[in-house]
C-alpha cells in the first residue's frame, strides 16, 4: 500500500512480485495461489486509487526449488503446474529458476545445459499458457542460474562472490540455445534480463555496498546483447548512490523486499515506544504490547527464524527484533500479533500525539508533519517511513 500511495496520479509503474515459497498451485506459506494474490493486489490498488494498468505482476524463482528434494521428473511436474498457475492469473514477468540439483543428482559437467534446458521446457509451458488464453507475446522473462536463494542468506559472507563473465556468457547463449532447440526463437526475444550476483547482498548485521569496479567485466559484457540487462536481487540497505551506480552499469532491475518490511517494523517500533510513554504517562488507558505480541509469536512458531539467527537466547532475541534479514516479517498475520496491532493504531488514531514524542521517535516523520506533507495519524507516518525506501528506489531508476 506505501508504495501503491507512491505511484498513485503519476505516470510510474509498480512491479510487484510474488515468490514460489510464499504464493503457489497448492498455497506457499501464505495460503494463497496466485490467483488469489492477483485479486489481493488490485484489490489494494483500488483501495489506493491506482489504476490496474499501472501495475506489473511478478512470479519470482519459478521452478523446482521448493520440490528439490524429489525426483526430477516429479519436481518439473510440480514446477510446470506452477508456472502455468501463475500466467493463468495474469502474472506477466515470469523469473525461471532451475539453477538447484534435484533429487540425488550430482553435480556434472553438463549442468548449465541441464539448467538451461530446464528453463526452456518451463518457458514453453508459459508460453502455450498464454496462447491458450488468447495472450500470446504478453510475457516477459527473466532467466539465469547465478540465484540467490529466495529468503535471503542464511548466513554471512566474509567475501562476497561476483558472477564470472564466462559464465555468464555460458548461461545466456546455453538458455538461447535451448529455447531455440524447443522452438521459442519468438519467447527468447522476450527475455529482458539475466539474474547475476554484482556483489551485493546482506546479512543479520552486515551490508555488501555495490562496487562497480567488481562488476566491469559484467557490465561490459551485457553491452554485447542489445535486448537484455541485468536483474539484481537482494539490493535491499544498498545506498542511493549504489542504486545509482548499479543502474547505470545495466543491473537495472532491483529487487527489494526485506528493507522494506524492516522500515515497517522501525515504524511500528517507533509508534509502540511513543505508546508506552503516554501509556506510562496516563494519557493511555491501555498498552497494545505489540512489540511483546511478536515476539510471543515467533518463539511459539520458531521455523521462519530459527535456522537463521545463530548464538545464545540473548543474541537470537535481539536478532528476532532488529535483524536485517527481518525475519519477523513472517509474523505480522499472526492473529494475536494482528489484534496487537489494530490495537496500537486504533489506540493512537484517537488521542493526539504530542509533537515531541514524535521528533524522539520519528524524527524525518517530523520534518515532514511540520513542512505540511503528511499528518500525524499512524498509518501514514507508517506509509511515510517505508516511502523512505522507495525513494531511494525511484531516484536510481529515474532516468
Amino acid at each position: 500500500k506505501a508504495a501503491m500511495k507512491r505511484i498513485r496520479n503519476t505516470a510510474e509503474f509498480l512491479l510487484v512480485e510474488a515468490t514460489c515459497n510464499q504464493v503457489n498451485q497448492y498455497g506457499g506459506y501464505t495460503g494463497k495461489t496466485p490467483g488469489d494474490f492477483v485479486a489481493d493486489v488490485y484489490d489494494l490498488a483500488r483501495q489506493c486509487e491506482v489504476q490496474p494498468t499501472q501495475i506489473i505482476l511478478g512470479g519470482d524463482h519459478l521452478g523446482p526449488y521448493i520440490w528439490r528434494k524429489e525426483a526430477p521428473d516429479q519436481a518439473i511436474q510440480k514446477a510446470k503446474r506452477l508456472v502455468q498457475s501463475y500466467v493463468a492469473a495474469g502474472f506477466t514477468k515470469i523469473h525461471l529458476d532451475t539453477s538447484m540439483l534435484l533429487g540425488q543428482e550430482k553435480v556434472q559437467e553438463d549442468i548449465a545445459e541441464k539448467f538451461a534446458n530446464r528453463i526452456a521446457e518451463l518457458a514453453k509451458v508459459a508460453e502455450e499458457t498464454a496462447i491458450a488464453l488468447g495472450r500470446a507475446g504478453c510475457l516477459r522473462y527473466v532467466v539465469g542460474n547465478e540465484v540467490p536463494l529466495p529468503g535471503g542468506a542464511v548466513q554471512s559472507h566474509h567475501k562476497m562472490h561476483v558472477s564470472g563473465v564466462e559464465d555468464t556468457r555460458l548461461v545466456i547463449e546455453s538458455t538461447q540455445q535451448a529455447f531455440y532447440h524447443n522452438g521459442l526463437q519468438d519467447a527468447w526475444e522476450r527475455v529482458i534480463a539475466i539474474v547475476v550476483q554484482p556483489g551485493v547482498e546482506f546479512g543479520n548485521d552486515e551490508i555488501f555496498e555495490f562496487e562497480p569496479s567488481n562488476a566491469v567485466g559484467l557490465s561490459r559484457l551485457i553491452e554485447s546483447y542489445p535486448n537484455l540487462i541485468y536483474e539484481a536481487h537482494s539490493t535491499d540497505y544498498q545506498t542511493a548512490a549504489s542504486l545509482k551506480n548499479l543502474v547505470k552499469d545495466h543491473f537495472a532491475i532491483l529487487k527489494v523486499g526485506p528493507a522494506l518490511t524492516f522500515a515497517f517494523r522501525e515504524a511500528v517500533f517507533a509508534l509502540a515506544m511513543i505508546e508506552n510513554e503516554l501509556y506510562q504517562s496516563g494519557k493511555l488507558t491501555v498498552n497494545s504490547n505489540v512489540i511483546s505480541e511478536l515476539d510471543q509469536a515467533m518463539l511459539q512458531d520458531q521455523q521462519y527464524w530459527l535456522p537463521y539467527y545463530q548464538g545464545d537466547e540473548p543474541q537470537q532475541a535481539f536478532a528476532r527484533k532488529y535483524s536485517l534479514s527481518d525475519r519477523c516479517r513472517y509474523y505480522w498475520q499472526v492473529p494475536r500479533v494482528q489484534k496487537a496491532l489494530k490495537m496500537l493504531l486504533k489506540d493512537l488514531t484517537q488521542t493526539t500525539l504530542p509533537l515531541s514524542l514524535i521528533s524522539q521517535y520519528m524524527p524525518v516523520q517530523y520534518r515532514h508533519l511540520r513542512a505540511g506533507g503528511i499528518s500525524a495519524k499512524p498509518e501514514e507516518l507508517i506509509y511515510d517511513h517505508i516511502h523512505q525506501v522507495l525513494e531511494d528506489y525511484a531516484y536510481a531508476c529515474t532516468p
